[in-house]
């Protein structure tokens, strides 16, 4: 394997471990906070208000979640266009 192909995949190993942290993280987050209690959540980051607090833990998920979706499906199409095969015209 070639030094270019040994960094790309383990920059894709990396991404793929930070995006499923994000993700796992902004999935857990909504059953840690307490949407009834304001002093459950105004100390943490983008407190004092929900909005803030759901932005911040859940948005990189969120992000997360749509490039991976968006990469996967881009990688699955171009996948199906080499299997099929060319017929000559």
């Amino acid at each position: 394997m070639t030094a270019r192909k040994v960094g790309r995949v383990a920059l894709i190993v990396l991404g793929s471990v930070i995006a499923i942290y994000f993700i796992v993280r902004a999935v857990v987050e909504l059953f840690v906070v307490d949407f009834g209690d304001p002093s459950s959540y105004s100390d943490a980051w983008g407190g004092p208000s929900l909005a803030g607090v759901l932005a911040v833990h859940c948005g990189p998920g969120l992000i997360s979640s749509v490039v991976m979706g968006y990469l996967l499906t881009r990688r699955a199409r171009r996948s199906r266009r080499r299997q099929t095969p060319r017929t000559p015209r």
